[in-house]
């Protein structure tokens, strides 16, 4: 069995490029650093988003994506992909993304971090792979990685082992996250919603499904 770890931290700034016949700011190109990089507050340094609103903060500190996951892409797309092409902080190797469970903390170098949540790809990952039906593909792949929330700030460096505590006893994944539809059904909603290691705009998001849900199936007066 691999021990669990980081293959390669990766940072970048926001910088600006023409998609799609318009200007787009991102900073979802990321490059390997070598060395310790410090993690704190809501970032890695030498790394930020171009709009907060939607990309960072304290639910999507670091984005961690596994070289499992970079091989089964390779395979697919028919060519190599660098680490950092996903814009992730972390590649990592030896742990099931998808199944960490929302919550469930890592102790990577001298930082912990918590898992919080998968994934939901925009415009700007079809963009950096110059294929703008590659967020669909990405979607549906089922390999969103995990967003992370920072504990304790600290330091990491490529080759640093990934220490899991125990799961929450709750036991939501990654992967039920991934997993939600439309057709999701009013157990797992309740779950989703009930859940505080969850993020406030999935719970919301639960809240409200449910809501609809159980105003179709009230009885009319």
């Amino acid at each position: 069995m691999i021990t669990p770890r980081v293959i390669s931290v990766n940072v970048g700034l926001p910088r600006t490029v023409t998609w799609a016949g318009r200007s787009v700011t991102s900073g979802i190109w990321k490059e390997p650093v070598e060395g310790r990089v410090v993690v704190e507050g809501v970032n890695l340094h030498g790394d930020d988003q171009a709009d907060r609103r939607v990309h960072g903060g304290p639910d999507k500190a670091v984005y961690a994506y596994a070289i499992e996951d970079y091989t089964w892409w390779a395979d697919v797309l028919g060519r190599d992909l660098d680490a950092g092409t996903f814009g992730e902080n972390l590649t990592t190797q030896g742990i099931d993304l998808t199944a960490c469970v929302i919550g469930q903390e890592w102790h990577v170098g001298t930082t912990v971090l918590q898992v919080a949540q998968p994934r939901e790809p925009c415009f700007k990952l079809g963009m950096r792979m110059g294929d703008s039906e590659f967020v669909e593909l990405f979607g549906s792949s089922g390999r969103s990685g995990t967003y992370l929330r920072i504990r304790e700030p600290g330091d990491i460096g490529a080759g640093d082992p990934i220490t899991t505590s125990r799961p929450p006893s709750h036991g939501l994944t990654v992967g039920d996250l991934v997993a939600v539809r439309p057709s999701t059904p009013i157990q797992v909603l309740e779950r989703i919603a009930s859940i505080n290691d969850v993020p406030e705009g999935w719970r919301t998001m639960a809240k409200r499904r449910l809501d609809r849900l159980h105003g179709r199936a009230s009885p009319r007066i």
